[in-house]
């Protein structure tokens, strides 16, 4: 989770149709030019973000992130994630499919709760899975993307060793040659094992806080839902070319048994803020 915010900021740099192309003189080339062009993104920044999910302790992280188009196939990094999309875009109605890889590191460690820190640690999970979705561009001007899209990740690794589910929808436009702006809101649905490895507190864990933590068993469902807007701004005069300044700021909401967890509702927060500041350069 510490890494999540700065590099979903960064991840989302620069419209999908702006960062498709060199930059020229005069108006924005049209959408069918831009389509099929090859650009590499990457960027890097600071965020502040929750020591754990469901904390009310924040710290200052780095964060870097990548984005960007090859031979029609296209990729980026959400978080410790990274997506790849195998469908070229080919139309007005776009249908979006890919694999997806990561790690999900809500291990507990290096927490500044002193109670918390003193239940056991979590393992790293190593997810992988897919998206399917569409995306809708053109609706209010040639260059913006309405997507919809749902992403599935189990953990093969020893950590959760479940799967979870996420729908998303996503509106991206530029307002200007040189401001690009981005909103997105979400939720995430984890089973009873997800739930039980990062929100239950055991008998043994009481026992192990001097019973500050009382024991509790939590069930899975719909964990969190959330709302994002990222605000890119070139430094060049251009989004298609060069250095460019990206903020970004998040807020999630725990439910339902999640709000509920000792570790969230005696020692955290259900809510959840993230943001983050940073440097990007479009290729």
């Amino acid at each position: 989770m510490r890494f999540y915010f700065a590099v979903v900021a960064a991840a989302c740099i620069g419209s999908p149709v702006l960062a498709q192309s060199t930059p020229t003189a005069g108006p924005l080339p049209s959408p069918e030019q831009l389509v099929g062009r090859d650009t590499v993104t990457v960027a890097g920044g600071a965020a502040i973000t929750p020591d754990y999910e469901g904390s009310n302790d924040y710290r200052f992280i780095p964060a870097a992130a990548v984005r960007g188009q090859i031979s029609g196939i296209s990729f980026n990094t959400r978080g410790t994630y990274l997506f790849v999309d195998v469908v070229p875009r080919n139309a007005k109605l776009q249908f979006d499919a890919g694999p997806i890889v990561g790690v999900r590191l809500n291990s507990r460690r290096n927490i500044d709760d002193n109670v918390v820190k003193l239940l056991p640690k979590r393992n790293t999970a190593f997810e992988g899975g897919g998206f399917v979705g569409v995306s809708l561009h053109g609706l209010t001007n040639p260059y913006d993307t309405l997507s919809f899209h749902v992403d599935v990740l189990h953990d093969f690794g020893n950590a959760h060793q479940s799967t979870t589910f996420s729908p998303n929808v996503e509106f991206s436009t530029p307002l200007s040659r040189t401001t690009y702006v981005g909103a997105n809101i979400g939720a995430e649905f984890v089973s009873n094992k997800f739930a039980d490895y990062y929100f239950s507190v055991t008998p043994a864990d009481s026992v192990r806080t001097g019973g500050v933590l009382p024991p509790f068993n939590a069930s899975g469902g719909m964990k969190n839902w959330k709302a994002g807007l990222l605000v890119n701004q070139s430094l060049s005069g251009d989004l298609l070319h060069g250095f460019s300044l990206f903020g970004l700021g998040q807020y999630s909401h725990l439910v339902g048994d999640f709000r509920r967890s000792p570790i969230v509702n005696d020692r955290g927060s259900a809510s959840q803020w993230t943001g983050a500041l940073g440097v990007a350069y479009t290729w």
